[in-house]
């Protein structure tokens, strides 16, 4: 049986009919048609899908979406500040060459959003460990690195 819940994402609220199995990630991307999230390993391994609730990373193909009734979604869609312009991480990333395919890079940049908000100047070491959950099969994670540092450069200046 379906239970209606309001999801709150990207700063719009959203009335939705969910069975109680369905996760958040199929509610994103199959109902509401928010398809920056991506579904890879389907096991919360691999990091392509996380999304920040309440401002902390969590793997959406892990969560269900009728426990997040009330709470702050925030996807790749809603990071920036507005359609006309990116995020200092989407900057540094595209910047620094730091997308391949693209298929991980949403949760990449969801992951680096996390970790700056709660380390806005980490190292080398603590962008690796902040990255642990996430996989990428193309780039080597060394331009990845190179564009967190360069996003918490920026984002680091522009607070100051």
């Amino acid at each position: 049986m379906k239970t209606v819940i309001t999801l709150n994402i990207n700063g719009d609220r959203y009335e939705v009919a969910v069975n109680p199995w369905r996760t958040l990630n199929e509610v994103l991307r199959e109902d509401l048609k928010l398809t920056g999230t991506k579904l890879g390993c389907g096991t919360g391994d691999c990091g392509a899908c996380t999304v920040l609730v309440d401002g902390k990373s969590v793997s959406s193909c892990l969560t269900l979406a009728i426990e997040l009734e009330g709470r702050e979604i925030t996807t790749i869609e809603g990071l920036a500040p507005n359609s006309e312009e990116l995020h200092p991480i989407q900057e540094s990333f595209i910047n620094k060459g730091a997308i391949q395919c693209g298929y991980c890079t949403p949760g990449m940049i969801m992951s680096t959003a996390h970790l700056l908000k709660q380390n806005p100047r980490p190292t080398e070491a603590e962008i690796r460990a902040g990255l642990s959950g996430n996989l990428c099969r193309c780039t080597g994670y060394n331009k990845i690195v190179d564009a967190i540092k360069d996003a918490a450069e920026k984002m680091s200046s522009s607070s100051d």
